[in-house]
């Protein structure tokens, strides 16, 4: 079975993002970058199912700039096998990152597409069901848990009233939450056997797709300062101020 990984480069999530001072988008010069840490669970389910011999590949897919080759290395020292960039310097939106796995899927035929459930950068919680739509593949998402057997995959996913357990047919998409696994500690070995593996590149217009982003950003502003809370004497005071003041009781 062929396991196919998007993954995404984002500012580091240690990172305190600035926001550029013509509002244009946030400022990532000279700024940490990393994989997405909901890819990273990504990655490492992937390997674990090749680990147990239910994959027998597992490929790592990025689409971006140049550096992101950066991030493709890192699931390859996590265990992917190979790589594939998906170069372009033009913004990609969900539609338009969908379009591209939708591509690559049909060049690449995996059986499974794992990928985490939205990106720390914009939160936008889309490409994976965009993906399944474009592929008309049934999905999964929010997966906690996540089993293989035969043709078939069993899912558990969390839910506002707990937890709910589908099985998908195989191929199928599935999107990752944080408590499906902790990603292993990358190793220096790893590292450097990570750098002989093969990584291609090709384009959009490789791939046959038009990546032009569909929505314009207006402005992008930090959110209001929080005021500095006080201290009251007592308890009535508190119910006073929360009565009164906040008008929240």
């Amino acid at each position: 079975m062929k396991v196919l990984v998007p993954v995404k480069r984002v500012v580091d999530y240690n990172v305190k993002v600035r926001v550029k001072s013509d509002q244009t988008g946030v400022d990532i010069a000279n700024v940490k970058m990393s994989m997405n840490p909901f890819d990273e669970i990504a990655v490492e389910e992937a390997t674990r199912l090749k680990e147990k011999g239910t994959a027998t590949e597992v490929i790592a897919v990025s689409a971006g700039v140049q550096q992101s080759q950066e991030t493709l290395r890192t699931a390859m020292a996590i265990g992917a096998d190979r790589g594939i960039l998906v170069q372009t310097d033009v913004e990609l939106q969900p539609l338009a990152v969908a379009k591209l796995l939708k591509a690559v899927v049909d060049k690449e035929q995996p059986q499974l597409v794992i990928l985490g459930k939205q990106a720390i950068d914009d939160d936008a919680n889309q490409t994976g069901q965009m993906l399944a739509a474009l592929l008309d593949w049934p999905q999964a998402t929010y997966a906690s848990k996540v089993d293989v057997a035969g043709d078939k995959v069993t899912v558990t996913r969390e839910v506002d009233g707990g937890l709910e357990t589908l099985t998908l047919k195989l191929p199928a998409i599935v999107t990752t939450d944080l408590r499906l696994n902790e990603p292993r500690y990358v190793t220096l070995p790893n590292i450097m056997k990570a750098k002989k593996k093969p990584l291609d590149t090709v384009t959009p217009q490789d791939l046959g797709v038009d990546p032009a982003p569909r929505l314009k950003t207006l402005k992008v502003s930090e959110p209001p300062a929080r005021k500095a809370g006080i201290k009251v004497p007592d308890v009535a005071t508190l119910v006073d101020k929360l009565k009164n003041e906040a008008k929240v009781v």
